[in-house]
């Protein structure tokens, strides 16, 4: 976040090489790290009283002379100094370092000591205080007294070695009198925003005047990360402003055969989601647009709808997929709606032999596969487009945001739509796609039924399967998800291939069973799911892999084990693989901890039961685990900010949007804003922490 400031820590005045090593150990190894290693917690020693009137148990600050110091012998030796002011008398005691603190102080000199004040045997007492001596021209310097201060994480090793909290505390303390933090933000905008200076945003964080400021200091450098990550994905995505987009129309004949050939009306929403993509294709400019849906809202046929005009327009498009199911369920999707149409459609994974990806690839650069569907086997150098003018990308939380870049960089105007199944909170939504419009389609088709849902203890366990066996018995087919392949060992983890055994030869015997994980091979993984969809099979058995995507209509229970080890997100994503007919269906979710639940797990299962809307669910995961985790697991290109929290800093989001939007405006490569430019320049958008910079 400071890249002018990535220099060894070693560099600064009172970290030898001895000191440098230590703080190797909690990650500080330049003068940036030592700036951003925050306090853990802070201590208010702001009360400074006369003695005789400092609030018992509390922590305050008291200032006074050396009376006296003694070693007080006893089973546990303890070293005595007391103070003494004009209202009365302090005992401080120490039970180790008498050697030290015998020499220490002498009579009369002025001490400010802080600490925990208590009362024992009748007199005020302070033990183990932080201690500071005052001189005539040290009253205001104090770092450990008088003050609002910071405490800092350490290890066993750095005590060892007298680099406590205290002694690191002094070390922050000088680095802040020595360092000048350049100012990245143009003045107005700081003005405007009626924000902090960066060095006394960062001083402040340290080493507050009083407890308000430390959220002042933290909502500037929130913004900061904010404003620097949207700088950053609007330079990667400026292309968008280098070259014309080729223009298209949603009126095309083949759009128009499309959507009259369909056996039902499109939805409200669908409509207003092409007239949206409709606007931005004619206008000129390539197109950056979201759409997110829920699951079974009917993104599919916007987007074919959106790729077909690509093919009206002369070019071809590319739909690109997280995984191989999900990818050759698109390709099937698109050719049943193209082919009839004489377009052709190719499904590039990445496993298919030789000879047929050889052909693929001429036909792409041939000009003769007019819609692409696949993986990230799309990105490779060797996929070459005759003439590329619309990228699709789906659940763009499975790839890193430059990974959508590369897509894009094989036509440089291309259009592009991002989609996803996976309700996003607003606030992240505006963050991690700063670049692009968003469009929302929020309403499902006609027809479809709500899932009921309810969780339950694993002593229900057996009376839930009963109930999944009825299901099925009256022609539905049921989904049972697990949350690992094999037995780990953990005993409240049940795996989805000694499970599948268990319930094929015990509750579910006389059903057709089928087991599909991502280690199997691709030709047995896709014959699985080619035998669940037509019917083939009565039960799947599961991992993960057919979280997103998946559509079998005549399947009505989704049965997830060991539910509370997912995320609300990838509950929801597993709930939308039934409903997806006109029979009633049903989410059952089996909690089966070692131990009792913890908070947030029962959280996030009631929170399931409640509601179906995916973006209430999407907000409600964002408050219970936070940005990181919302998808389940930590996933590539989505940053994990140090100081700004998307559940409480919306404002801060949408300020930094509008400000990097007006500064681009007027400075399209930041070449007037030089700090500015060297802070976004640092930001890595693929990276584990993506302002660490």
């Amino acid at each position: 976040m400071f890249p002018e400031l990535n220099v060894p820590v070693s560099t600064l005045r009172g970290v030898g090489a001895k000191r440098e090593d230590l703080l190797c150990e909690v990650g500080i190894s330049t003068v940036a790290d030592l700036l951003l290693f925050l306090p853990y917690r802070y201590i208010d020693r702001s009360r400074q009283s006369p003695i005789a009137v400092l609030p018992v148990d509390a922590e305050v600050t008291a200032v006074a002379p050396v009376r006296s110091g003694n070693v007080v012998p006893g089973r546990r030796p303890r070293f005595v100094l007391v103070l003494e002011d004009e209202s009365g008398i302090l005992e401080c005691v120490w039970f180790s370092g008498h050697r030290y603190l015998r020499r220490a102080f002498a009579s009369g000199d002025l001490l400010a000591v802080g600490g925990k004040l208590t009362r024992f045997g009748g007199k005020r007492q302070m033990v183990h205080p932080d201690v500071e001596v005052i001189s005539d021209n040290e009253e205001g310097t104090r770092v450990h007294t008088g003050r609002v201060i910071p405490v800092y994480s350490t290890t066993a090793r750095m005590k060892a070695e007298r680099l406590s909290s205290r002694a690191l505390r002094r070390v922050i303390y000088q680095a802040l009198e020595e360092v000048r933090l350049p100012e990245p933000l143009p003045e107005p905008m700081r003005a405007r925003l009626g924000a902090l200076p960066l060095g006394d945003a960062v001083r402040k964080l340290h080493f507050p005047d009083e407890r308000q400021d430390i959220e002042a200091a933290r909502r500037r450098l929130a913004f900061d990360e904010l404003l620097y990550f949207q700088l950053r994905l609007r330079l990667l995505q400026a292309v968008r402003f280098e070259k014309p987009g080729p223009s298209m129309s949603l009126a095309g004949p083949l759009n128009s055969r499309m959507l009259a050939a369909l056996p039902f009306e499109p939805t409200g929403a669908q409509r207003r989601a092409l007239s949206e993509i409709g606007e931005d294709l004619a206008d000129g400019r390539p197109m950056r647009r979201l759409l997110q849906g829920d699951v079974g809202s009917g993104k599919t046929l916007v987007a074919t709808a959106a790729m077909l005009s690509a093919v009206d327009a002369g070019a071809q498009a590319a739909l690109m997929a997280p995984t191989e199911i999900l990818a050759q369920q698109h390709a099937e999707t698109v050719r049943a709606l193209a082919a009839p149409l004489g377009l052709v459609v190719a499904c590039l994974t990445g496993r298919q032999s030789q000879r047929e990806r050889r052909e693929i690839l001429q036909g792409l650069a041939w000009g003769r596969v007019h819609l692409a569907v696949g993986t990230h086997a799309l990105l490779q150098e060797d996929v070459v487009f005759a003439r590329l003018g619309l990228a699709v990308v789906d659940e763009q939380h499975r790839f890193g945001v430059l990974q959508r870049a590369a897509l894009l960089e094989k036509e440089g105007g291309a259009h592009l739509l991002v989609m996803t199944a996976t309700p996003i909170p607003r606030s992240l939504a505006l963050t991690l796609y700063g670049d692009l419009e968003v469009t929302v389609l929020d309403e499902l088709p006609p027809g479809r039924q709500p899932v009921k849902t309810g969780w339950r203890a694993a002593p229900d366990r057996e009376k839930a399967y009963r109930f999944l066996h009825e299901q099925v018995s009256a022609g539905g087919q049921a989904y049972i998800v697990f949350p690992v392949i094999e037995d780990s060992g953990a005993r409240d983890i049940r795996a989805a291939a000694t499970a599948f055994e268990e319930l094929r030869d015990g509750i579910l015997s006389g059903l057709r069973l089928g087991l599909l994980h991502g280690r199997l091979p691709p030709a047995e993984k896709e014959a699985v799911m080619t035998a669940f969809r037509r019917g083939s099979l009565d039960v799947l058995v599961s991992t993960t892999v057919i979280e997103v995507g998946v559509d079998v209509p005549r399947a009505t229970v989704m049965m997830v084990e060991n539910a509370e080890r997912f995320g609300l997100a990838q509950l929801h994503q597993l709930r939308g693989r039934v409903g997806r007919g006109a029979a009633g269906s049903y989410c059952i979710l089996i909690a089966n901890p070692e131990g009792d639940l913890s908070p947030d797990a029962r959280a996030r299962l009631e929170a399931m039961a409640a509601t179906g809307d995916g973006f209430e669910i999407a907000e409600m995961d964002l408050k219970i685990r936070g940005p990181g985790q919302i998808f389940g697991t930590r996933q590539a290109g989505y940053p994990e900010f140090r100081f700004a929290d998307l559940t409480r800093d919306v404002d801060l989001v949408r300020s930094a949007r509008e400000e990097a939007a007006e500064l681009l405006d007027r400075d399209p490569n930041l070449e007037r804003h030089d700090v500015l430019r060297r802070r976004v320049e640092s930001v890595n958008l693929e990276g584990p922490s993506a302002l660490a910079g």
